[in-house]
């Protein structure tokens, strides 16, 4: 078997106060804009007679209430784990979301219900101006830039809510194109398009709420990654020097964070301690490292399958067991120079591995006939499978 591979080492890591640093920086930019967007929109849409802009500025207003849930949500997430939350506090940007799409929803909904009602009530559909269509175009512009900025900064953080800002910011931009749409067709002599306009941007409004919702309710349950990041984890495992095969794969996320589970199982069962470990943390290296979203991996080394059955779970401890062979071997001369026992536990059965000095064989003594007395010995207990004696050159004083 090859030698395993120096441990990889994880991609930038990010403290948590430097997360919060950041996205308060950057939900604070948002939020001067949507401020400026609010007032624009809002007076624009009522002196240029325009009720999809309205209804984009109210689209706004949500974004700034979604900035204030942001940065609640920041300051208590990013808390460092303590002992009574071992995991950390992610899960508030969770819950921080679910009540920011119900908010959508509901805002959707109110303006959907106006528009409808002003298009069965005619006298009450409103005649644009110029001025909406110079308001909406500037929110466009403005609005995707802030998506670009904000979406910089959830990549690199790996932070969900950062990216369900910057959407809601192009959802806010796109809503925006519509309102142009609108405005122009009701100045070209169709006062009727721009409700249908409001009914649309509210549409987006809601159904950008649902999927927050829906999103952010499938990981408090604790859904796992979809098949094909499934897979990529899978590929990424086997493919690390030493490893054979996993199972009981799990994944789970939090606030921007992936978690995962694994049994490998190793192409050498009776590899050390060590050797086992340093592969474990090459696995969990090379995740972190491949996958931006993985932020902490639990590697279970396993010498052979045992997810369907577990046939090593009767046999002794090693304690109890070496009690049992010191008073097998106890006439063996040899056995007092016994430096180190290596237990392999495989198939239902205890395999022996004996360190023994080369002083041991003298007299003419080989080490073929030794093993045989050794495994001779043993030979009446039943979970015993098989003895081996390596021999090492012992220092001269």
């Amino acid at each position: 078997m090859q030698s395993s591979p120096a441990i990889e080492t994880p991609g930038e890591e990010i403290d948590s106060q430097e997360r919060y640093r950041e996205t308060r920086r950057v939900t604070l930019v948002g939020s001067v804009l949507d401020v400026f967007l609010v007032i624009i929109k809002l007076y624009g849409g009522w002196f240029a007679h325009s009720q999809a802009l309205i209804a984009d500025g109210i689209h706004s207003l949500s974004d700034l209430a979604t900035n204030i849930v942001v940065l609640v949500a920041a300051k208590h997430s990013h808390q460092d784990a303590d002992e009574l939350h071992p995991y950390g506090h992610g899960r508030v940007e969770t819950v921080a979301t679910v009540i920011l799409g119900f908010s959508l929803v509901v805002v959707g909904g109110g303006i959907a219900y106006d528009a409808v009602h002003r298009l069965f009530t005619p006298e009450l559909l409103l005649q644009p101006g110029i001025w909406a269509l110079v308001i909406a175009a500037f929110s466009v512009l403005s609005k995707e830039a802030l998506y670009h900025y904000t979406i910089r900064s959830a990549r690199r953080l790996r932070s969900n809510i950062l990216r369900a800002n910057a959407w809601h910011c192009r959802s806010d931009a796109i809503s925006s194109i519509v309102v142009i749409f609108g405005v122009a067709g009701s100045m070209a002599g169709l006062p009727y398009i721009d409700a249908i306009a409001a009914i649309v941007v509210a549409g987006m409004i809601a159904k950008i709420g649902v999927d927050f919702v829906w999103s952010s309710t499938r990981e408090l349950i604790d859904t796992g990654l979809d098949a094909e990041a499934v897979d990529h984890i899978r590929e990424t495992i086997t493919a690390v020097d030493g490893v054979s095969a996993l199972h009981m794969l799990r994944t789970r996320q939090m606030a921007g964070r992936v978690f995962v589970d694994v049994h490998i199982m190793l192409e050498e069962p009776r590899i050390s301690v060590s050797e086992g470990h340093q592969i474990s943390e090459v696995v969990r290296g090379r995740l972190i490292r491949s996958i931006d979203d993985v932020s902490d991996v639990t590697v279970h080394i396993d010498p052979e399958d045992d997810e369907e059955a577990m046939p090593n779970r009767a046999l002794p401890s090693r304690g109890k067991l070496l009690k049992r062979l010191q008073e097998c071997w106890q006439t063996i001369d040899a056995a007092r120079d016994i430096q180190n026992v290596t237990l392999h536990y495989l198939d239902g059965k205890i395999y022996l591995d004996l360190r023994l000095p080369l002083s041991c064989l003298d007299g003419g003594l080989s080490s073929a006939t030794l093993t045989e007395t050794f495994a001779e010995a043993v030979s009446q207990e039943d979970d015993i499978a098989e003895v081996r004696l390596f021999f090492y050159q012992a220092e001269q004083h």
